[in-house]
This record gives structure tokens, C-alpha cells and sequence, in this order.
């Protein structure tokens, strides 16, 4: 079992940075591969970012590649997501989820209740 919570989320202007983290329970983190979602009012959830256990590879969608980074520190049992370049619309709720295989079609076991992001314009 694997609980997750985020934090770092905030109201920010545009073309601004933020890094959420979510920080995981449970002595498996590092077994299991981390990504992060959003969502915003009227839209399905979307993939961000994801990162394998190891760390050593990384995804991401396009619409945030370049401007997003996944990383991870098992010691800590924690995942971060780094934004920048923000724009209006990246405002969404953003979740972090875990599970066994990393990539925008894995299925993840795991998720955290989601913390809000907000880009004024």
C-alpha cells in the first residue's frame, strides 16, 4: 500500500515556475514508478510527466515537454514536478500517482488527492 501527498501548489503569473512534490508512505516507493497528472473543471484527466523507479527515464506529454521536469529522490520518497514557462492553461488540479510500469498509458495503483495550480495571465 502506498499513500501519496501532494503539496506545492499556488497561484502564480504566467510565464512563472513552480514545483509541486508529492511525498509517498510506504517502505516500496522505490520499487515503483511515479508520474504526474492534471486535470482541469470541464476536462478528463491528462498525463504530465512520468519517471521510472530508477529515474533513468523520463516522459513526458507534449504539451509540457521542455518545460517540465520529473525527478525523484527515493531516499526521501519523494516526486517533484519543476513547471516553468508557466501558462494559463496549464491551471489544473495536479495528481501524482504510483505503479508499476511508467509511461502516459501505464495504469498506476496509486494516487493522491491532487493539489491546485493556478496561472493568472
Amino acid at each position: 500500500q502506498v499513500q501519496l501527498v501532494e503539496s506545492g501548489g499556488g497561484l502564480v503569473q504566467a510565464g512563472g515556475s513552480l514545483r509541486v512534490s508529492c511525498a509517498a508512505s510506504g517502505r516500496t516507493f522505490s520499487s515503483y514508478a511515479m508520474a504526474w497528472f492534471r486535470q482541469a473543471p470541464g476536462t478528463e484527466r491528462e498525463f504530465v510527466a512520468a519517471i521510472t523507479w530508477t529515474g533513468n527515464f523520463k516522459y513526458y506529454a507534449d504539451s509540457t515537454k521542455g518545460r517540465s521536469t520529473i525527478s525523484r529522490d527515493n531516499a526521501k520518497n519523494t516526486v517533484y514536478l519543476q513547471m516553468n514557462s508557466l501558462k494559463p492553461e496549464d491551471t489544473a488540479v495536479y495528481y501524482c500517482a504510483a505503479g508499476r510500469i511508467a509511461g502516459p498509458a501505464a495504469g498506476y495503483d496509486y494516487w493522491g488527492q491532487g493539489t491546485q495550480v493556478t496561472v493568472s495571465s
